[in-house]
């Protein structure tokens, strides 16, 4: 059987809403440079994104998720990944003759800061990264039909020890920044409801939990399921940064496991 659906980017998140794309009873294929770290059952298909264009099997293709990842963290990286890889994988199903049906691009909020820069011509503190991020959004707003892109927040699971370990080593700085996360199940969930609900979505969604939260209370959170000293706490009358709101996602339909960072750091590592 052809595979319905494309994978642009088979890495954690990409094979997640893969393998939950399968169990729904699609066939999907995953473009990867390293193949051999596609999971089965996807097909894999090999390609260097940001060096050539990938050579596709014969598809069925109706549904289409671009979820790349770039590093490090520069803009000529994100150039390379985001926009020119992107790039190669639309030509190559263009030269296919393929039209997905329903697509989706797994992009980050940060390119809600590079689009307030660009909005105020905000040249000398933009974030290059980011818009590269923006970038990618308009090229593939541009290419392909039936676009929605998912921002996601800062993206996390059971395995991630960054925060973690700035708590038990004492590290955590600036403990009254609003920040925003995303469990990584919720955002695969988010990909896969976008792509299988029945009503189309939009253009645009924020891949959130229900609760932004200041560093110091999560920092504070997880001292105390690590027996760890607590860092400085937050103080809500100095808070500054983003508070993101999952309210137009949630609307469609979609609701996190993960509500928030004590549902999603209950168990650290």
């Amino acid at each position: 059987m052809r595979a319905d659906t494309l994978l642009v980017g088979g890495g954690r998140l990409g094979a997640d809403v893969g393998l939950r794309l399968v169990a729904a009873g699609h066939e999907v294929a995953a473009i990867r440079r390293r193949a051999e770290l596609v999971p089965k059952p996807l097909q894999a298909i090999a390609a260097d994104l940001t060096l050539e264009r990938p050579t596709l099997p014969p598809l069925d293709l109706d549904l289409l998720v671009i979820a790349l990842t770039a590093r490090p963290r520069t803009e000529e990286a994100y150039r390379a990944t985001y926009v020119d890889g992107m790039a190669r994988a639309l030509d190559a199903i263009d030269a296919a003759g393929h039209r997905p049906r329903r697509a989706v691009l797994v992009s980050s909020t940060a390119a809600l800061r590079a689009h307030q820069d660009r909005a105020h011509q905000d040249r000398a503190h933009q974030d290059g990264p980011a818009q590269m991020l923006l970038a990618a959004e308009e090229l593939f707003s541009a290419r392909v039909a039936e676009t929605t892109v998912l921002r996601l927040s800062g993206l996390y699971d059971g395995t991630s020890t960054r925060l973690v370990d700035q708590v038990r080593s004492g590290e955590v700085t600036d403990p009254h920044r609003w920040t925003n996360r995303i469990h990584r199940d919720d955002a695969a969930a988010a990909v896969v409801h976008l792509l299988t609900r029945t009503e189309p979505p939009d253009q645009m969604y924020v891949g959130t939990d229900d609760e932004p939260a200041q560093l110091g209370d999560v920092a504070a959170f997880l001292a105390s399921r690590l027996g760890a000293a607590p860092p400085p706490p937050a103080d809500p009358s100095l808070g500054h940064g983003t508070r993101l709101s999952n309210a137009e996602l949630r609307a469609t339909g979609w609701v996190p496991q993960y509500r928030s960072y004590r549902d999603g750091y209950a168990d650290p590592v």
